[in-house]
């Protein structure tokens, strides 16, 4: 028995080679997704050098001139800086707050649905906007806030209120982003929890029913804190992608608005702002080195964020 135990003890791994061959199907079936990811996400990492070049498309990277950091000045010294940085972070801060808040609290509601076609139904309608381009969302929009035909003036002029130029009045899409953000996204959200929701326990509700605990008090007590760790996860992916425009959704600030010029004081944020630079400039290096400034900048966010929620529970750090 000792000398079983002596040779499984000194028993050497098997190669590297004879590892993938021992295991050729496995790795042959992580091969497409590794592939993927390699050619999407790490290839064109070789690019960030144009953030610090004066790219020209017909020199190509290796030959265009090297200006440092110069590219950069760009943005930090224009003077809309400061209002499309407070446009980006206000906004996502809105949509981080308001789209698992909500979604968490649709969730919870569509559990307590007994009826289990009737929840799906539920959830397919919650979806449906998430399925849809921004494209699509802003002809419906514009049926609500259109001046002559919208929806929203004929019930204002109907109980004799003015009606209202909602594409003239910058301060009102403070609130129409939310909520377009809201009702496009908070289905996505409302899955995922539901689907944390079906993994908990029912044994925790039955002894919560016992000791006499009302459905508000095993939402509270039971449902959200077992849903604490996918909240971490969306929070610390929302964050890495706070310094984007409505992370990803730039449509929305593009399409949505009509890139009214008269709106720009509360609907423009760093990723239109560079596509209108780019678009009127063609400055490939400004817009390489503004990608690359959000990208630091959400990975330090991230870090930050982790290290908050590290110190406040260990277990419920992502790393």
């Amino acid at each position: 028995m000792k000398s079983k135990t002596k040779r499984s003890s000194t028993r050497r791994p098997l190669p590297f080679f004879s590892e993938i061959f021992r295991n050729k199907t496995l790795y042959a079936m992580m091969f497409p997704g590794l592939l993927f990811v390699l050619v999407i996400y790490y290839l064109p990492m070789f690019g960030v050098v144009i953030a610090f070049q004066q790219y020209n498309p017909f020199k190509g990277v290796l030959k265009s001139p090297w200006i440092g950091f110069k590219n950069f000045e760009f943005l930090f010294k224009s003077d809309a800086f400061f209002q499309i940085t407070f446009n980006t972070i206000f906004y996502n801060l809105i949509f981080i707050i308001l789209g698992i808040g909500l979604a968490l609290i649709f969730a919870i509601l569509i559990d307590e649905i007994g009826n289990r076609f009737l929840a799906g139904a539920y959830k397919s309608i919650l979806l449906l906007p998430y399925l849809l381009s921004w494209v699509v969302a802003e002809y419906l929009l514009f049926s609500f806030l259109s001046v002559d035909r919208g929806i929203i003036n004929h019930a204002l002029q109907y109980f004799g209120i003015e009606a209202v130029s909602w594409y003239s009045e910058p301060a009102y899409w403070r609130f129409i982003l939310p909520a377009a953000y809201v009702w496009k996204n908070v289905g996505y959200f409302a899955v995922i929890f539901a689907a944390g929701i079906s993994s908990i326990s029912t044994e925790f509700y039955e002894a919560a029913k016992i000791d006499g605990a009302s459905k508000f008090q095993q939402a509270v007590k039971i449902t959200i804190p077992m849903l604490v760790p996918i909240t971490i996860i969306l929070v610390l992916l929302q964050t890495g992608k706070i310094f984007y425009a409505a992370f990803g959704d730039w449509g929305m600030f593009y399409t949505l608005t009509k890139d009214s010029g008269v709106l720009f004081s509360t609907t423009n944020v760093i990723d239109t702002y560079v596509y209108r630079a780019l678009k009127t400039m063609g400055d490939f290096g400004m817009s390489s080195a503004v990608g690359l400034y959000q990208s630091c900048v959400g990975f330090v966010l991230v870090l930050a964020s982790n290290y908050l929620i590290r110190r406040y529970d260990r277990d419920s750090a992502l790393f």
